[in-house]
Parts: structure tokens; sequence; C-alpha cells
């Protein structure tokens, strides 16, 4: 069986339980019923969306192993969703691994012959430490940003800061990404505003990695209120051209559900094949990337030997 033509995606753009990891898994089981009941092929949640975001040193409360993350979406999903329809999920969380803690998702295919199946784990890469967020204090930063294999062809995710570095979708077109789901757990600025201007800000992010990259693009973002801290919304969904054909409303829980057609990323490609030209210098742009990368680090032994 091929690729299937057409791909509906349910983002769900609501307010976790603020340490509550079992009643977060729960809701989720509510979350994919809904979206079965919307024919939707792939549910997404958003950034640690089974713990809530700001728990510094509480992660460790919350953190399970992406085996047991599986396991308890999988039984979530037996008890609310039992008519034997598949569904492939994408789950932000706090991840156990190898003696750390990662701020991960999850992609994973549940209720399909066989029993569940992990697809891949995506561990942050860029954990910010300015303004209100003091991420790397307390949780470990990932190393690889990859494509996997579903059944709707070649996926990749990015967590929150990952998108506001743009060589990070550049990599995941390179790698045959076809979809670039962004989830997040972004705090609002400029609530005098509607939307918010990080709302906005992501929709202009999104747009550029969308028609640069000729990749659809979908950005779930959760909403709801931590320690004083308010959440945005504003989830979104794109075509290759980077068009916004589903955006959610700010502030508000909504279940969010996008049709994409796999044809209008060939119509883009043709149409602007910017990736063929990525593709045809990446060489060159790895030599060039290994050389900067070579600088940063002479400059700060450098700087490490003025210091001294």
């Amino acid at each position: 069986m091929g690729t299937p033509l057409l791909v509906r995606v349910g983002q769900a753009q609501f307010a976790p339980v603020f340490g509550d990891y079992a009643a977060n898994v729960a809701r989720f089981g509510e979350l994919a019923s809904q979206a079965l009941d919307e024919r939707c092929d792939l549910l997404v949640l958003p950034e640690t969306s089974l713990s809530g975001y700001f728990l510094e040193g509480a992660v460790l409360d919350v953190a399970r192993t992406g085996e047991e993350v599986l396991a308890d979406l999988a039984e979530s999903f037996a008890q609310r969703c039992p008519s034997g329809s598949p569904l492939d999920v994408l789950v932000g969380f706090y991840e156990l691994f190898e003696g750390n803690v990662f701020n991960a998702a999850l992609y994973a295919t549940l209720g399909a012959i066989g029993g569940p199946r992990a697809r891949h784990i995506h561990r942050k890469m860029f954990l910010p430490t300015y303004g209100v967020f003091d991420e790397q204090r307390f949780v470990a930063r990932g190393r690889s940003l990859r494509a996997f294999t579903t059944r709707f062809g070649p996926m990749a995710i990015l967590i929150c800061e990952d998108v506001w570095h743009s060589v990070t979708a550049t990599i995941l077109a390179l790698r045959g990404a076809r979809f670039i789901h962004a989830i997040s757990s972004s705090p609002a600025r400029g609530f005098g505003t509607d939307p918010p201007w990080n709302v906005r800000k992501w929709i202009d992010l999104l747009q550029v990695i969308a028609e640069e990259h000729a990749v659809f693009v979908t950005h779930t973002a959760r909403v709801g209120f931590e320690n004083g801290k308010g959440f945005g919304g504003g989830s979104a969904a794109l075509t290759p051209d980077g068009a916004v054909v589903t955006q959610g409303p700010t502030i508000e829980e909504a279940l969010l559900c996008t049709t994409f057609d796999m044809r209008d990323l060939q119509v883009a490609r043709v149409r602007q094949p910017l990736v063929t030209d990525l593709e045809a210098v990446a060489a060159d742009l790895a030599l060039e990337l290994g050389d900067a990368a070579r600088h940063v680090r002479s400059s700060a032994v450098a700087g490490e030997e003025v210091e001294d």
C-alpha cells in the first residue's frame, strides 16, 4: 500500500494539568477519541503536554521513559477508543533516558494490528535560558535532528526554540521531511494586542519554513496558565507554499483539524525548487558550517586564555 494522498491532522490546543501526569494521560484519551470522531489520521499535542512546562526541579516527579509513556498512552487510548481504528500521535513529555531528563516528543502509532509502536523520539536541542526561561538548568539537550518514517511519509519534529533557528528546518528538509511538526509551550508576550506578539511571530517563522523548504508545517501550542504565566495558543497549519490554512484561537482550548493533500507538495517543489537547489550545495554548506563551528570554538578558547 502506498502513501495516502490525503492526511488529516488534529492539533489539540489545550491546558495540561500542572504536575499531574496521570490526569494528562487521561485527557489524552479524551482528545484521541475526539480526533477519531473527526476522522483524523494524526493527533498532535503541545510541548510537555503530559505535565505542564515550568516544573523546574520537579521534572523528575513527572519524567517517564519513552516505553512507559507509550504503554500509558496505549492504555488510555484503548479505554476511550475501543473501535480498533489506528491513530498516529505526537505527544510532548519530560523523558527519562540514560540517566538524564529531556524535553522530548514521542511519535507513535496506536490501535493498529500488532500493538502500539513508537516511531521516533525527538529531544529538544535549543534550551532557553533568558527572560522567564531557565530550562538548561533542569534538563539535558538533545543532539540530533532526524526525519523518520511514518505511514504518511517522512516527518520531523521541532520543539519550541528549535524552530527559531533556521538551520534546524534546513537540516530536516535535507533529511527528506515532508511534514515538520512544531510543538510549543510558549508564554504569550504582548497580551495587549490580539493576537499577542509572539503568536504573530510564530506565523512569520512557520511561513518561512514552509515556503523555503516546500514542506507541510504544523505548530501546536498550548493554552492556560502556570505560576502566573499565560500561554497564547494560536496553533496553525500551513501548506508548502506558506499559506496558513488553519489557525486556532488565542487563549481558548480547541481541537483543530486540517486535511493535507500530498499533491500540494509536488506542485510547490516544481514552482519553486529551492529544496533541489539546497540539495545541490549541501556538501559545500556542510564544510562551511564545520569551519564556522571551529571558528566559534577557537574564539571561545581564545577568550578563556585572555580571562586567565
